[in-house]
């Protein structure tokens, strides 16, 4: 499973065709993403574990797949930091 990074931003008056979307996918979609939209931040935020990037295109609601942000995301680890150090060096 690789780990991305969703966000998917709509305008303020696309909320309810974002969320209903959303829900239409299934419940366990809607559990992986936190929303802005309170705030005035108009954004559907995710990290989730896919196979691929497609898998995570997939989540984003149909109407806004062409501008969503999807990242590949990793951890570090401190001898990972260490190593890298070693390499710049």
């Amino acid at each position: 499973m690789t780990k991305f990074l969703i966000a998917s931003r709509h305008e303020p008056d696309d909320c309810l065709r974002a969320l209903d979307e959303e829900l239409a996918k299934g419940p366990g979609i809607l559990d992986k993403f936190v929303y802005g939209c309170k705030e005035g931040d108009h954004t559907g935020y995710a990290i989730v574990d896919v196979k691929n990037l497609s898998d995570a295109l997939a989540m984003v609601p149909g109407f806004l797949q062409a501008s969503a942000c999807i990242t590949k995301v990793d951890k570090y680890a401190p001898a990972e930091i260490k190593s890298l150090h070693a390499k710049a060096a």
